[in-house]
């Protein structure tokens, strides 16, 4: 079986060095890139199954770098781990805004990060199984992973697709922060509470298009579920 490739994005040498070795060590395959034109570039000639992507880069930022992944509907998919200095809430918030699946704040152990990928990697690893889910109007294809409302394409990043996903497999049910974190995230890592709630808003925009009803209806002190109120 083929070892997944890391896109490593990243202007500090002697970090990617470190990161090319723990990753190699494991069993990745690993690619380098020092600017964001560079690695744009990677991303559309390579496709990495994952990319490691600094905030702090030259021409352009991880910011944008990830938003420009999630505006593609080629490669919006591919999972995003933030590696930054910035250790503040409000920015950790803006990483996962804009489509960022982790956020690993530097200095960080090698180790943790090795386990983040995997983590990460098992999330957005395909359904095998040939299978639609479907609620109202909104319909979603497991193996295609594409998502339609009212027949329209829906763009979503990976971790809003998995959210969607377990809300549409258990349509009706109220979920907590807490649960969604251990279906969706998994229970191997940890991820802030208030990670769902940006996950939820993203989701909300994207298919709650048009004017739409909005599908997921939030139970105050509860949490959230996938149940259009009429």
């Amino acid at each position: 079986m083929t070892q997944p490739l890391i896109l490593i994005v990243e202007d500090e040498a002697a970090l990617v060095t470190l990161l090319r070795y723990n990753l190699e060590r494991e069993g990745f395959r690993v690619l380098e890139a020092g600017n964001g034109e560079e690695a744009l570039l990677l991303i559309k000639e390579q496709r990495p199954d994952l990319v490691l992507l600094d905030w702090m880069l030259p021409i352009l930022s991880g910011i944008e770098i990830c938003r420009q992944i999630r505006r593609s509907p080629e490669h919006r998919l591919t999972p995003v781990i933030m590696l930054t200095a910035r250790g503040e809430e409000a920015d950790k918030l803006r990483g996962l805004e804009v489509g960022a699946d982790d956020y690993v704040t530097k200095p960080f152990s090698p180790s943790e990060l090795v386990a983040r990928v995997r983590a990460v990697l098992r999330r957005a690893k395909p359904q095998p199984q040939g299978e639609t889910l479907s609620y109202r109007d909104l319909t979603m294809d497991l193996i295609t992973h594409r998502v339609r409302r009212t027949g329209r394409e829906i763009h979503l990043g990976p971790t809003e697709f998995r959210l969607l996903k377990f809300l549409m497999e258990n349509q009706g049910r109220v979920f907590s922060r807490e649960q969604l974190l251990d279906s969706v995230w998994g229970r191997d890592i940890y991820v802030e509470p208030r990670t769902v709630d940006v996950h939820i808003r993203r989701l909300r925009k994207a298919i709650n298009i048009d004017g739409a009803a909005d599908l997921v209806r939030t139970v105050r002190s509860a949490g959230y579920a996938l149940d259009a109120e009429d």
